[in-house]
């Protein structure tokens, strides 16, 4: 029923005072109800994860977040990069030289 970020940072507000806000902190999102259900249903699928893309702070001091849905890789993704990234390392050591 309620959708919360954990821990998520906005900077303290330069001008303010002793009484500015906790910069990391729990923070709750605003969504209607068919958006809380739709995100429950990606959330309990195997292998999706719910994903902050963006923050932005509007004129009036709201704090907006864009969110995305990901997936994970598979195994043999993974290796695949990992082949990718160590071939390219070992060209790029050979060009150093």
């Amino acid at each position: 029923s309620e959708v919360w970020v954990k821990g998520m940072y906005i900077a303290e507000y330069f001008y303010g005072s002793y009484n500015n806000h906790n910069s990391r902190r729990d923070r709750k999102l605003l969504f209607t109800k068919r958006e809380i259900d739709k995100l429950k249903k990606v959330n309990d699928d195997v292998g999706f994860t719910i994903i902050p893309l963006r923050l932005f702070i509007s004129e009036k001091g709201y704090a907006k977040l864009v969110i995305g849905v990901g997936r994970g890789k598979k195994a043999y993704d993974k290796r695949q990069s990992i082949k990718e990234r160590e071939d390219k390392r070992s060209i790029d050591r050979m060009f150093k030289r």
